[in-house]
């Protein structure tokens, strides 16, 4: 049974055999450690002058970057988030940040 919210602006079709079909998303796969690259900038664009450290560059699912952005914030003893394929932690920490991504595994190199 689908939801009719799903089919709002789509027009009527009189043929009996037509099926609505709504469009999957793909479901990236993580790729290894040693594959991704990773950038570790700072940017303080949108956030009152204050600084954080952006981590960019993941490729995978939003529950490993969640969970490589809750391991980097408890190293460093700072808040953050992860959304859309990027890390924020509250500060200026490149430098231990792309130490701790070295040593976990990952290609980590420090952006302007």
């Amino acid at each position: 049974m689908q939801d009719w919210k799903d089919r709002l602006g789509v027009v009527y079709s009189t043929n009996p055999d037509f099926k609505y079909e709504t469009a999957e998303e793909e479901v990236v796969d993580t790729l290894p450690a040693a594959q991704q690259k990773l950038i570790v900038s700072i940017d303080r664009r949108a956030r009152a002058g204050k600084q954080v450290t952006l981590v960019s560059g993941f490729v995978g699912k939003e529950e490993d970057l969640a969970a490589l952005a809750k391991t980097l914030k408890t190293k460093c003893g700072v808040g953050g988030s992860a959304k859309d394929g990027e890390i924020l932690i509250q500060g200026d920490w490149r430098d231990r940040v792309v130490a701790l991504l070295k040593s976990m595994g990952y290609y980590a190199k420090r952006g302007n």
